[in-house]
């Protein structure tokens, strides 16, 4: 594979952005996502930064990869924890270093802004190839379980 770059997304990346979202949730939560409502998320990121930032993953001039960053406030650290959602590699593209080249430039931002205090994210259970590559980028997994109440897709936990 050519080297990968990093960039911010722009808005001329949106489509690609819903596409890589769309088969995301298609392949790991097994959910058909209405592609109106996504595109409509994905813009409203743009059109409010204060939600959080899309960068893409590029190699040879072509989009290979995605990573969504949103923000939580923690009062017990006095900062903001970085959350990664959205992430999509290309399956062709997959095991070549795009999710590792995104994670890198993320963190490499994340620990020179003296505002963040950490990343997260959250996997499927039964997704152990992702989470077998999140440990070889450092993380750890958490003591916490995750718990939701969905007023849109009409799930519970």
């Amino acid at each position: 594979m050519a080297d990968i770059t990093i960039r911010t997304a722009a808005v001329a990346d949106a489509e690609f952005l819903v596409r890589g979202n769309a088969e995301m949730a298609l392949e790991t939560e097994h959910l058909s996502l209405d592609l109106d409502r996504l595109r409509d998320g994905v813009h409203a990121l743009f059109e409010e930064p204060a939600r959080g930032v899309y960068y893409v993953a590029e190699s040879g001039g072509r989009r290979v990869g995605q990573m969504m960053i949103t923000y939580e406030w923690s009062d017990w650290r006095n900062g903001n924890f970085w959350w990664i959602q959205s992430v999509w590699v290309e399956p062709q593209f997959r095991g070549q270093g795009v999710f590792k080249a995104l994670y890198s430039h993320v963190e490499r931002l994340a620990r020179a802004d003296g505002r963040v205090c950490g990343l997260r994210l959250y996997v499927e259970n039964d997704n152990a190839r992702a989470q077998a590559t999140y440990e070889r980028c450092g993380m750890m997994r958490t003591a916490y379980q995750m718990f939701e109440e969905d007023f849109v897709l009409g799930r519970r936990g």
